[in-house]
């Protein structure tokens, strides 16, 4: 279903039948036109979609591709269910409270129907690469599937990210360095080149400081995660890229003012990017 042409990109609504996820998941397709070579395209997709339309994410990606900051990018907003917290998460290890219990299914669901279903509707056999993104737990969740499956996609964008998922719950004997799942993940995983991550903070995101060492748990957690990835070996700032935003808040207005930064560290034109 058509929901908006703008002079850049056309977005359609579609609703997918998972039978993984056992549901109808709404997507919103954001399509560059007027492209020659169908294979140069790069796909982005986004994990809460839903929100997309608060920060007006379809003039954002738009103008940017006609102002030729950024190459064009095919993204789908994939709209989170009322299961959210399950869908969401780690697939491979649920948290302390049992929650993520439905991540592999979610994983399923962009590995096995999504990604096909975009392969045949648009007519394209392949992407130059892929990538995915999210806020909060949907960052956790993009960073989780992007590291389980570097030959699928080779970007992860997290605002925000829930990188405090843990096995154990403060106060039960909690570990940072043994306890926190995503982390344990790369310390235990290999260098897989080709592989980019984006993280993004607020200082505002919360007030939470569980090593009472003066930095928000937010900051810290990314901060950690960030020395992993580079005691694997991604060390340059095409890698791994960091911004922190002092007033950022854990919203979506802070979400928004993120993206394009981000839109130009992955996809930016030589001369553009910052």
């Amino acid at each position: 279903m058509l929901i908006e042409e703008l002079s850049n990109v056309v977005v359609e609504q579609q609703a997918i039948a998972s039978k993984f996820l056992k549901r109808q998941v709404i997507v919103d397709f954001y399509l560059p036109k007027n492209i020659s070579h169908p294979g140069n395209l790069s796909l982005l997709l986004i994990n809460d979609g839903q929100n997309l339309d608060e920060f007006n994410f379809s003039s954002l990606i738009s103008q940017m591709i006609g102002a030729s900051q950024i190459e064009p990018v095919f993204c789908a907003g994939i709209h989170a269910g009322k299961d959210r917290k399950n869908e969401y998460g780690t697939a491979k290890v649920l948290d302390f409270a049992g929650r993520g219990a439905r991540a592999h299914a979610y994983n399923q669901f962009i590995l096995e129907e999504l990604l096909p279903y975009i392969h045949i509707r648009y007519g394209i056999e392949q992407f130059r690469q892929k990538a995915i993104a999210g806020f909060s737990l949907g960052g956790l969740t993009a960073i989780d599937i992007t590291w389980n499956h570097p030959d699928v996609f080779s970007i992860a964008g997290v605002f925000s990210g829930s990188l405090w998922w843990r096995t154990k719950d403060v106060g039960e004997g909690y570990n940072d360095d043994t306890d926190r799942i995503m982390h344990q993940q790369l310390r235990q995983g290999i260098f897989r080149p080709g592989l980019r991550f984006y993280f993004t903070t607020g200082s505002l995101d919360e007030i939470a400081d569980r090593n009472e060492n003066g930095i928000i748990d937010s900051i810290d957690d990314t901060l950690d995660l960030i020395k992993e990835l580079n005691q694997l070996g991604y060390t340059s700032e095409y890698e791994v890229k960091y911004v922190n935003y002092e007033d950022g808040k854990h919203d979506i207005p802070t979400w928004g003012r993120a993206m394009p930064g981000f839109l130009l560290w992955g996809w930016g034109r030589k001369h553009q990017v910052a």
